[in-house]
């Protein structure tokens, strides 16, 4: 992945879609994109280097790196803050893009949003894909509410940003989630401070747990294939999810339960598999 691809950024100070950064091959103006949706205070630059691969193995796609909202440089959005209306942010972006097709590849949080977006039934999106998320309703053992209250608990401004690396390793969480949390600082007259809202990003969370997709799934649609990609080595799909998908899949409904080694940041842990996956499967 050495080849130079062109970018473009958008972002504004009150934004009315989301920020972005779309990747395409060079010379070409696409117009099929996948969107990849982080998972819960991340970004979209979470996913960029699969981003990139996706585009020179396949340059008849572009790639847009989407920040949800309350995330990266999407903030200033109006309430409420639910799963809904990230979803809602997601479509505002695909009419935008003018696309004439469409795949949304959701990480964790994201892939519940990536459900929710599919439920607008928007007739240029083909795929889905959920990666280490699940449709159900319910908390799940991912620790997003575990870290959120850490960093409630922690100083308004920081020196560095080693001071939040130190904090969150403190609390039991690994460097790699340290140091990625860390990102989410912005550097100011007086130290760093949160780029984020803490207390609205409790309510989107809260509201990613009560949220139920089933419906978007059950039963399939027709030309749309949701493609659902579990870690081995994690927790957030149960068993019960993970059989009633598989059980979709051999009654012949447009979806499919995919396994990949890996703990649940999988696009960190295990980049090359996901990579190779996308680019089999994407549409022809």
């Amino acid at each position: 992945m050495t080849r130079h691809l062109p970018e473009s950024r958008s972002i504004g100070e009150r934004p009315v879609t989301l920020a972005h950064r779309r990747i395409h091959a060079p010379g070409t103006i696409p117009s099929r994109w996948v969107l990849f949706l982080h998972g819960f205070l991340g970004a979209g630059r979470n996913w960029a280097s699969i981003g990139r691969g996706v585009v020179e193995a396949r340059p008849d796609w572009g790639v847009v790196l989407v920040d949800l909202r309350l995330h990266g440089d999407s903030q200033g959005l109006a309430p409420p803050h639910t799963v809904a209306a990230s979803a809602g942010d997601v479509n505002a972006l695909i009419l935008r893009l003018q696309a004439t097709e469409t795949v949304i590849v959701g990480h964790s949080f994201g892939g519940k949003v990536a459900l929710a977006a599919a439920r607008a039934g928007d007739p240029t999106l083909k795929q889905v894909w959920v990666m280490d998320s699940t449709p159900s309703a319910g908390r799940t053992e991912a620790g997003a509410d575990r870290l959120l209250a850490l960093l409630g608990r922690l100083p308004e401004r920081f020196d560095d940003r080693g001071e939040v690396v130190r904090a969150v390793q403190g609390a039991g969480f690994n460097l790699h989630i340290a140091e990625w949390t860390a990102t989410n600082l912005a550097r100011g007259p007086d130290g760093y401070r949160w780029k984020f809202d803490l207390a609205a990003l409790d309510l989107l969370l809260e509201d990613f747990y009560r949220e139920d997709l089933w419906s978007v799934v059950e039963p399939s649609v027709p030309g749309r294939e949701v493609i659902f990609v579990r870690a081995t080595r994690a927790s957030i799909m149960d068993e019960a999810a993970a059989a009633r998908i598989a059980r979709m899949e051999a009654d012949g409904e447009c979806v499919r339960l995919v396994s990949l080694d890996g703990g649940h940041w999988i696009n960190m842990e295990n980049p090359d598999a996901v990579l190779e996956l996308l680019i089999r499967h994407l549409p022809r």
